[in-house]
């Protein structure tokens, strides 16, 4: 597994970058909502909610990449990377399933980053304690 463990900077590079592409709708915030879930919120309350969500989702992008290129702070990384991607496979499958045909893809996307995050977690782990 130790070649799992000195390669997986790609998987956390590659994770990031995907990730970091929801800068969008801090940006351009209805056309981000359009092209993730097919539909749109009106009103200034669903502008600042919707950049302040792209914002946060570029952070742990971000973070996805940073953590990358810095063995030490991988865990702690993946850890909130994997919480917020279960965070909203969670709320697509209790209040949005309507949105499924649309975000399907990112759902499986982040399942797959998910189980990739997990076992990088629980290897390193037993190597460290086999350390």
């Amino acid at each position: 597994m130790s070649w799992f463990i000195r390669n997986f900077k790609w998987a956390m590079l590659v994770s990031g970058l995907l990730t970091l592409t929801m800068v969008q709708a801090a940006f351009a915030p209805q056309a981000a909502l359009r092209s993730t879930f097919g539909d749109s919120l009106e009103g200034p309350l669903a502008e600042i909610v919707v950049r302040n969500w792209g914002a946060l989702i570029a952070l742990i992008g971000a973070m996805l990449i940073y953590g990358a290129f810095r063995p030490h702070v991988r865990r702690l990384v993946l850890a909130v990377a994997g919480t917020s991607k279960v965070v909203f496979i969670s709320l697509i499958l209790t209040y949005g399933t309507q949105y499924l045909g649309k975000v399907g893809i990112a759902v499986i996307v982040d399942s797959l980053m998910i189980v990739l995050f997990t076992a990088y977690l629980v290897v390193s782990r037993r190597d460290e304690s086999a350390a």
